[in-house]
């Protein structure tokens, strides 16, 4: 199966929500733990414990973990093999984007059959659409998808993603545009895009997209799920809310966790599951 089928599939059981997994200091807090990679387990894993039956996918941002060296990556890859064997999907934050060679050790590593492998990752697309090739051939390849940054959630990203190619056409919408002629080709869909939910309009033109896209923001970085039912309002495309410490500042509490998965599934219409 394509990631995006896999995704689908999912989205129809349980719902589209994915909740991020950033262990960061407030996080550790909030749920009593220390400020060391112990608490850093205790917080990841014990979020796949608690909501693993709740949630379309994970997304654990890599930093978190990197920070804490080789036994943080340790721990990612038993947050991965965790997730993915309760039956979720995984979409590791790693916001990667290189050249050549680099490019393809990249896609190597998270999207091959290795020990970090996950069903989809992030990419930065700031060295051009076209450098991203390596990862877009093996995600098609092996059934993995990726999310391009297109429209990041943060104020500072309209200088660049508001702005002008050399040809004239807005940056954003130049990589919304690739990414549907790639999943137009391939047919599989695999190619995904990253578009903040704390924008009041868009900025971009998805119309003609009908994959995935990743919206992030929403909580601590102020975007609203009443506000992605109105900004995604009409458009074709498969659309996947990231929330992480509006959840993850319930605390190490399963019972809690899951009362804040239902608080904000309550709080939107969209893919709301049947049942």
């Amino acid at each position: 199966m394509t990631y995006f089928s896999r995704l689908s599939a999912r989205v129809a059981e349980v719902g589209s929500l994915c909740v991020g997994i950033d262990p960061h200091p407030g996080v550790l807090d909030a749920w009593a733990v220390g400020q060391d990679l112990a608490g850093v387990e205790k917080v990841a894993l014990g979020t796949v414990d608690a909501l693993a039956d709740k949630v379309a996918a994970f997304k654990p941002q890599s930093a978190f973990f990197e920070q804490w060296g080789s036994g943080g990556i340790a721990v990612l890859e038993k947050c991965v093999n965790a997730a993915r064997q309760a039956g979720a999907l995984v979409i590791l934050d790693v916001k990667r984007g290189d050249i050549g060679s680099t490019m393809d050790a990249y896609a190597r590593a998270y999207l091959g059959d290795g020990p970090m492998g996950v069903d989809a990752i992030t990419l930065s697309p700031y060295l051009g659409f076209d450098a991203l090739r390596p990862a877009l051939d093996l995600a098609e390849a092996n059934g993995r998808g990726v999310y391009v940054l297109a429209r990041t959630s943060n104020p500072e990203g309209a200088d660049i993603q508001l702005g002008h190619t050399a040809s004239g056409s807005g940056v954003a919408q130049s990589l919304v545009d690739q990414a549907a002629r790639r999943n137009q080709l391939s047919g599989d869909n695999a190619v995904g895009l990253v578009i903040g939910g704390t924008h009041a309009s868009l900025g971009v033109d998805l119309s003609g997209f009908q994959a995935c896209v990743l919206v992030p923001g929403i909580g601590a970085q102020g975007g609203t799920m009443a506000g992605v039912e109105t900004l995604f309002a009409g458009t074709a495309a498969l659309i996947l809310p990231s929330v992480s410490r509006e959840i993850l500042y319930a605390g190490s509490s399963a019972v809690s966790l899951r009362e804040a998965v239902d608080k904000v599934l309550w709080a939107r219409t969209i893919h709301r599951p049947s049942r």
